[in-house]
């Protein structure tokens, strides 16, 4: 069974910082892409950034604001969120391929995390 789990998310100001962490835990043998979304009231799910093999990605709205990054045994993966806007008040989940003993490649989502930036 593998499991994410987000945690770092909650009220902050505009101009205020937060940083979200995503554990993945169970029996994997691989990791592949790891990344975060985030989905808005009556909005869809969007990327946010996403990170493969030290190669990075990041929406535009959040360019040179965020910075995903992922531990060095990989099983971890966050997200730094600096200068926040009220535009970026949303659920933010994450999202990782992994590959366990056994088994082919899926992907997995963590429960979500509520960020709200005040202005």
């Amino acid at each position: 069974q593998v499991q994410l789990v987000e945690s770092g998310g909650g009220l902050v100001q505009a101009g205020e910082s937060l940083r979200l962490s995503c554990l993945v835990s169970g029996s994997i043998s691989s990791f592949g892409n790891m990344g975060w979304y985030r989905q808005a009231p009556g909005k869809e799910r969007e990327l946010v950034a996403t990170i493969t093999s030290g190669v990075t990605n990041y929406a535009d709205s959040v360019k040179g604001r965020f910075t995903i990054s992922r531990s060095n045994n990989k099983n971890m993966v966050l997200l730094q969120m600096s200068s926040l806007k009220p535009d970026d008040t949303a659920v933010y989940y994450c999202n990782a391929a992994v590959r366990q003993y056994g088994s082919s490649w899926s992907t997995y989502w963590g429960q979500g995390t509520q960020v709200t930036v005040s202005s």
